[in-house]
């Protein structure tokens, strides 16, 4: 009677631990916001959260204190500078407008101002006051936020052109 009882527990146990077991490996799919540094809303669907890396968040950061005022149409502070600048400048995950623009060219516009890229001289030079560092993150939290979604080149063209 003894042996049986201690069978029928045994078995009891066991199965408790391999429902268990099941269970958490159920629980542990992978959650791409588990391993981000920070995150950033998606402007366009609130419920929808964009994970980024550390070199994305220091993006995040910058834009944050220096481009939301015209690459946003609102900031922490309350609206954007945007609407009354013209042309207006493209928001900043503004993917069918910024996706198609090399990192390259991004970085000039941002380092020398816009006037000097052929672009909006409303676009200050950036270069003295941020580090090449805080551009290319700016960059890389442009191109996460990007809406539709940025797609790298798959070969990555010339760095400069022959003209």
């Amino acid at each position: 009677m003894k042996l049986k009882l201690l069978i029928a527990v045994a078995l009891v146990l066991a199965a408790g631990f391999a429902t268990s077991c099941r269970q958490n490996r159920a629980a542990a799919l992978p959650d791409p916001l588990a391993r981000a540094y920070d995150t950033e809303a998606d402007w366009n669907d609130a419920a929808h959260v964009i994970p980024l890396n550390y070199q994305q968040a220091q993006g995040k950061r910058v834009f944050y204190q220096y481009c939301v005022w015209c690459h946003a149409d609102s900031t922490p502070a309350g609206p954007s500078n945007r609407s009354n600048l013209n042309p207006n400048p493209p928001l900043g995950n503004d993917g069918a407008t910024l996706n198609s623009l090399s990192d390259d060219f991004m970085r000039n516009v941002i380092t020398m101002g816009g006037a000097a890229a052929g672009k909006s001289a409303a676009m200050p030079p950036w270069g003295k006051t941020l580090s090449q560092d805080d551009i290319d993150a700016v960059i890389a939290f442009y191109r996460a936020i990007a809406q539709p979604a940025y797609q790298p080149p798959a070969r990555p063209g010339p760095k400069y052109s022959v003209r």
